[in-house]
């Protein structure tokens, strides 16, 4: 079965306060939305693995030529999206890919309302993609 990795960004979606200035029956709702999520996820068998990413605020950048790596502070202002969790999951198709990702989309914010926030979903490539790209040559 193909694997998808959701990517969910700091992009707000449809509430622009920070989740820092929420009530705090605000971001327990939030977080039991992701929890009930997770445990229907492993109970089905299509959630592989599962994390949050701690802020923007606390990235760094790694450079390397192979010496020495160059470590800076992360989050520039040209940054349009960080990466702000992910889950991976293993599904038949990628119907049911985005099906997941429409229920992380729609995890609650203040008030109960939906958040709407946007959720990646890229295909994890698995060998015979290795073997296409090399065969295209």
């Amino acid at each position: 079965m193909p694997r998808y990795l959701l990517i969910v960004d700091h992009r707000p979606g449809a509430v622009e306060t920070p989740m820092d200035e929420w009530k705090p029956d605000d971001v327990k709702a939030h977080m039991d939305y992701y929890g009930a999520l997770r445990e229907e996820l492993l109970d089905s068998g299509e959630l592989v693995d599962q994390h949050a990413l701690t802020g923007p605020e606390f990235a760094k950048e790694v450079v390397s030529d192979g010496g020495a790596p160059v470590v800076t502070d992360g989050v520039f202002p040209e940054s349009k999206e960080m990466l702000a969790g992910f889950q991976l999951v293993e599904v038949a198709d990628e119907q049911r890919a985005f099906e997941i990702a429409a229920r992380i989309s729609a995890v609650p914010g203040p008030g109960g309302v939906p958040l709407r926030q946007p959720i990646g979903v890229r295909r994890v490539m698995e060998a015979a993609d290795f073997e296409a790209l090399g065969s295209e040559r």
